[in-house]
């Protein structure tokens, strides 16, 4: 406590020795008062008198004594705990003891705190390795903007060692930039380990109350790159596949037709037979013919020309296009912008196959039209069989209509996806059959 009123309190040990004496200084007083009321030798009271003091002041000092020891070690114990030395254990942690209990809880606290500070170190030396082996460059930064922390993918993006980076300004490495824009973007720069394009993002965090900037690089050229080569795999697959189909009959009638034609005399059915190969090799070119062209479609697909349109009269010519059934079309007073023939485009397909699907099971097709929060919503729904195989639904070229190009609902959802929109299909719960969801934002 602060001195007050130019007195200062008295020391715990003082007031607890002054209260151990008070406490017995009664009875001494009242065995004096005996002593000295009674006919002994003066020499016998002196000595009763210096044995009773005596008695009365080691009694009180002892107790002051024990009651210190015990403060002064559990002191000890909670110093060397705020000092991070949790080794420390007080002894005497006695049950149904207050100062044992006492004892019991400062070493429960200790043993407790030790195991927290050794799951931090783990978490800690754990978190450093991480960020030691991973390919993404960590950049940390104190309130001034000097670089307080990298690891190593750090580095070598700046081609520049750690102590050397550690303490300079972000400006200098060309950074400063990053520190000011969106938490996170993707921007094509260039660093000295080189040209790319690199996805930045930006955090903030305290560390002993002073806050500090967080940044993380990562390079995307090389994922670009990856999922580039993987697409032109899967491209040339289909392609390949796609042009042995067709020029396999078409080598295999033209050697037929070849070995024909050099026969000596012709057979009398030559003709005949001349006509049904050429009838095969002009089917398949013709279906080559489609699928290039389909190819076209989905690698021109312009970018959506967009104005304000009315949903509904939209709706109405696509569905007014087919007349194998009459579409129920439900929700009206709906405007979005959109590309009015792209998006016609796309229900047209979306209601054909709702129809092909209705066409198996004698079924209905009908379209609602209504928005939830953040969105336009468009369903197209038919009581058709339902999708057998849904994974393979946007695969391109992938199709099980014969005939078809596998490209009708590929194109659909990158009409939509240009629009800012989606386009899911899944099976009915309320019913059998299909539900095609496209969503525009509102």
């Amino acid at each position: 406590m602060s001195p007050s009123n130019g007195t200062r309190r008295m020391a715990f040990e003082t007031r607890l020795l002054l209260l151990c004496l008070a406490g017995g200084l009664p009875a001494l007083v009242l065995v004096l008062f005996l002593l000295y009321g009674t006919d002994l030798d003066g020499a016998l009271i002196a000595l009763l008198v210096t044995l009773l003091t005596t008695s009365w002041l080691g009694f009180g000092f002892a107790a002051r004594r024990h009651v210190v020891y015990h403060l002064q070690t559990l002191s000890n114990l909670m110093e060397a705990l705020r000092e991070g030395d949790y080794s420390l254990r007080g002894r005497r942690a006695r049950f149904r003891d207050s100062l044992g209990e006492v004892v019991r809880e400062v070493n429960q606290l200790a043993e407790n705190l030790r195991i927290e500070r050794l799951g931090a170190r783990e978490a800690s030396a754990l978190l450093g390795k991480v960020i030691d082996v991973i390919d993404i460059a960590v950049f940390a930064f104190d309130a001034a903007g000097r670089v307080r922390l990298v690891n190593p993918a750090g580095e070598r993006l700046l081609g520049r060692t750690a102590e050397s980076l550690r303490g300079v300004p972000a400006g200098p490495l060309g950074l400063a930039g990053f520190l000011d824009g969106p938490d996170r973007q993707t921007v094509r720069h260039r660093f000295p380990i080189g040209h790319g394009q690199w996805e930045i993002r930006r955090a903030r965090f305290r560390e002993e109350g002073i806050a500090h900037e967080l940044l993380v690089i990562t390079d995307l050229s090389w994922a670009l790159r990856e999922e580039e080569r993987r697409a032109w795999q899967r491209l040339i697959r289909v392609i390949g596949h796609e042009l042995n189909n067709s020029l396999a009959p078409i080598r295999s009638m033209s050697t037929t037709l070849a070995n024909l034609l050099a026969r000596d005399p012709l057979p009398d059915d030559w003709r005949e037979d001349a006509s049904s190969a050429l009838d095969v090799i002009g089917n398949r070119a013709e279906a080559l013919g489609r699928f290039m062209a389909a190819y076209a479609m989905l690698a021109r697909l312009p970018a959506p020309d967009k104005r304000q349109v009315a949903l509904r009269p939209l709706i109405e010519r696509a569905a007014a296009l087919d007349d194998r059934r009459t579409v129920a079309i439900h929700g009206d007073g709906l405007t979005a912008e959109i590309d009015a023939d792209q998006i016609e485009q796309l229900l047209i397909n979306l209601l054909k196959n709702a129809h092909d699907a209705a066409d198996q099971t004698d079924g209905t097709v009908e379209v609602r039209l209504g928005r939830d929060a953040d969105a336009i919503v468009i369903d197209v729904l038919d009581t058709g069989p339902g999708i057998a195989n849904p994974d393979n639904l946007f695969v391109p070229f992938f199709t099980t209509k014969p005939g078809g190009t596998g490209v009708g609902l590929v194109l659909c959802r990158q009409i939509a996806e240009g629009h800012g929109g989606s386009l899911s299909l899944e099976n009915r719960t309320d019913a059998t059959g299909c539900v095609a969801r496209l969503r525009l934002p509102a």
